[in-house]
């Protein structure tokens, strides 16, 4: 597919907004990159949508990455032992996702932005101890936890942070700066296994991942900065959050089902 130059330069602005999202929450980086490549740069073929932003969104995330690791907000040792069982778990995902009809997994996708919206409620006031660390006590639940995020994120072909935030803070009882610092460890490595799946098939569009990494440099950078601005108001921001979820989840729910043949007016 051959893009326009006004689909390169939507490309690019919606890299920016997934790159500010992922420094500042991180997450919401394919749970957005999807529903954007989709139906604001105009990509027809659902999985090459999938491939090319869990590519993009890898790319971001190691960027949010640096800069807040330059802030001290990333537990290493926990990222690392998230990010080996999931790359596991989104090898087995991501092979299972390419088999998968396209518009039917838009339309799990969209379910599971709904399950992911109300964690995010739900950890909405959770404070977070700073002393929390991932040793041999709790590895059997990170490690647990790690696989399952693999999975759903290879099979959805989204970088997994909205559900690594949560496990972290489950399983580690971290405060969730640092679950979101630390969370893009995994989503660096979760990306580049779905995104490396899917480039052996030729699903990921080359240029338009370029401009939607540029794009996403300049809002990670800008994104973590508020982060740590925002931090004590976490809450509020999960809050909001959560609710361009449901939006974006409806408005794909729709979409989906339209094109699957569901009768919507007669709903």
């Amino acid at each position: 597919m051959i893009l326009t130059p006004l689909q390169l330069g939507l490309g690019g602005f919606s890299g920016t907004l997934v790159g500010f999202t992922l420094g500042l929450v991180g997450g919401g980086g394919s749970i957005l990159a999807v529903p954007l490549m989709l139906y604001v740069v105009g990509i027809k073929n659902p999985h090459i949508a999938i491939g090319t932003s869990a590519l993009a969104v890898a790319a971001n995330a190691a960027t949010g990455l640096f800069n807040h690791h330059r802030a001290g907000t990333v537990r290493w040792q926990c990222g690392g032992m998230f990010a080996v069982a999931g790359v596991l778990g989104a090898l087995f995902g991501s092979s299972a996702g390419k088999a998968f009809d396209g518009q039917k997994l838009l339309f799990l996708f969209a379910l599971l932005m709904i399950a992911v919206g109300i964690l995010m409620l739900r950890r909405r006031r959770n404070t977070g101890n700073d002393a929390a660390e991932c040793k041999r006590q709790n590895a059997p639940k990170v490690l647990s936890i790690g696989l399952a995020t693999g999975l759903f994120s290879g099979f959805f072909g989204i970088g997994g942070g909205f559900l690594i935030v949560p496990g972290l803070l489950i399983s580690t009882g971290m405060p969730v700066l640092n679950a979101i610092g630390t969370s893009l460890i995994a989503v660096t490595a979760f990306g580049l296994t779905t995104a490396f799946n899917y480039a052996l098939s030729g699903l990921v569009d080359w240029p338009l991942a370029i401009v939607f990494i540029l794009g996403g440099f300049l809002g990670s950078f800008f994104g973590m900065r508020t982060a740590r601005f925002l931090s004590g108001t976490a809450g509020r921001l999960n809050t909001v959050f959560a609710g361009l979820i449901f939006a974006v989840a409806v408005y794909m729910l729709y979409r989906s089902a339209a094109a699957l043949g569901f009768n919507l007016s007669a709903l």
